[in-house]
């Protein structure tokens, strides 16, 4: 039967699909060599009603065939930074270095960022996530500075305008110096407690960088706020993984952690790997990569070819039970020249960057599961009474999947399919060709 999935029945069946196996956590069929199990699905109202084995549910409703095709659930994307994005325009990163990235930010967000500013492009990542399938974000705020209280402004009018699309978290963004000024911290943890955020920071070789990341803990424990921080992103050198885990460990912290990048330990020794990851492990700290971000900004040299790649283990971490995650990071900033908020695209460029196939497994779950649980959003699971916001891709097989990921994407919210056009670029012209804001 053929039926219109931007108009469909109350009930309907989806079937034959596939989808990973990993990500449908009742079902006892068995996978194939990717990892995927063949599934009708039953779709009442705005809820998947039931999963059974393909050409199960005969008698269950009208039946849409999709040939196999892949279904995934809502996608979650648990690092990103909204109040940077889509700046490129106007604030190109003049080399593509990481300190042409941080000057090119400091001066846009000086003369441009106003709340009217950051709302519009907030607003449009929000939309090209929702067009590609993404139900729940979590955002990076830089917070401190004469702008920082618009951003959580903004933050929380958007949280408001896109509940029940997506839902918003958001991390308070501080340099771990800065952290131990009470003129900067203090506001900071204020915004982050005011709007329910998270506390992160930036840590980096400093000598403060163990007093800070104690006066991060002890906010959080008096707080009883979550952290999320970014770790060892540029020094090759860095050896903050190792001293978060330590500090978690001796405080007994118990609430959630979330450590990004982690690039630096791609470059250690084997024993010193060894020694942080069962640290990691222990302390129960959860790792989200950003693979294509690192890649760019990453041992860029002028002229010279890149050696250091900037990609964390993944799979040494995923071996000792250590949650991981992939994301967005940047768009269209100068931390990040490209990328469009489209999860597809991420774990196709993880699978290839950090070897997540042969066999892919439970590599699916790095967009979907794994990052909802550690938000507490019910999303990234394909089981009966979860919402029917799903992915409809046609592809047979992960591997035409990753060969061909952005092609004829069908997305359903609340079991019907939505535009996945994503907004035009030149809505934001009028941004990026104005004058500075003095």
């Amino acid at each position: 039967m053929t039926f219109d999935l931007k108009a469909p029945p109350a009930a309907y069946i989806l079937g034959p699909v596939r989808a990973p196996a990993c990500l449908v956590p009742s079902f006892a069929g068995t996978a194939d060599a990717e990892g995927l199990v063949a599934l009708d699905i039953a779709v009442e109202g705005a809820r998947l009603a039931r999963l059974a084995p393909a050409g199960a549910l005969v008698e269950a409703g009208p039946r849409l065939g999709l040939s196999g095709g892949l279904v995934l659930p809502g996608l979650v994307d648990i690092h990103t930074h909204l109040d940077k994005g889509f700046i490129w325009k106007r604030a190109p990163n003049p080399d593509g270095s990481f300190d042409g990235a941080v000057n090119a930010v400091n001066a846009d967000r000086a003369a441009h960022w106003t709340e009217e500013d950051i709302s519009r492009r907030f607003d449009f990542g929000l939309r090209c996530a929702y067009a590609h399938g993404t139900v729940a974000i979590r955002t990076h705020l830089d917070s401190e500075g004469p702008r920082a209280a618009g951003a959580w402004r903004v933050f929380a009018r958007m949280r408001e305008a896109w509940r029940g699309r997506i839902d918003l978290q958001a991390v308070g963004l501080i340099a771990i110096d800065r952290v131990l000024d009470d003129s900067a911290f203090t506001p900071f943890l204020d915004l982050v407690r005011t709007h329910g955020g998270r506390l992160g920071a930036y840590t980096y070789l400093t000598p403060n960088l163990e007093a800070g990341l104690a006066r991060l803990f002890d906010a959080a424990e008096r707080f009883g706020l979550g952290l999320d921080l970014h770790v060892d992103e540029r020094d090759r050198e860095g050896r903050g993984l190792d001293l978060l885990a330590r500090m978690t460990l001796e405080r007994r912290f118990e609430g959630p952690i979330l450590a990004g990048h982690c690039c630096a330990l791609a470059v250690k020794g084997e024993d010193e790997i060894d020694r942080t990851l069962d640290l990691v492990a222990q302390a129960g700290i959860a790792v989200v990569s950003l693979p294509m971000c690192n890649l760019y900004l990453q041992d860029r040299q002028s002229g010279r070819t890149p050696r250091w790649r900037g990609v964390t283990l993944l799979q040494e971490m995923r071996a000792r039970g250590i949650p991981v995650m992939v994301a967005s990071d940047n768009t269209r900033d100068p931390f990040y020249a490209y990328g469009d908020l489209d999860l597809a695209e991420v774990y196709r460029e993880a699978a290839r960057i950090a070897h997540l196939d042969h066999p892919h497994g439970d590599g699916p779950a790095l967009i979907s599961r794994a990052p909802a649980a550690h938000m507490g959003v019910e999303a990234g699971t394909l089981a009966e009474g979860s919402p029917a916001d799903l992915s409809l891709f046609p592809a047979r097989s992960l591997n035409e999947w990753l060969a061909r990921p952005l092609a004829g994407r069908t997305v359903l919210r609340a079991g019907r399919a939505i535009d996945t056009m994503p907004p035009d670029y030149a809505e934001l012209d009028d941004l990026m060709e104005r004058p500075r804001d003095l």
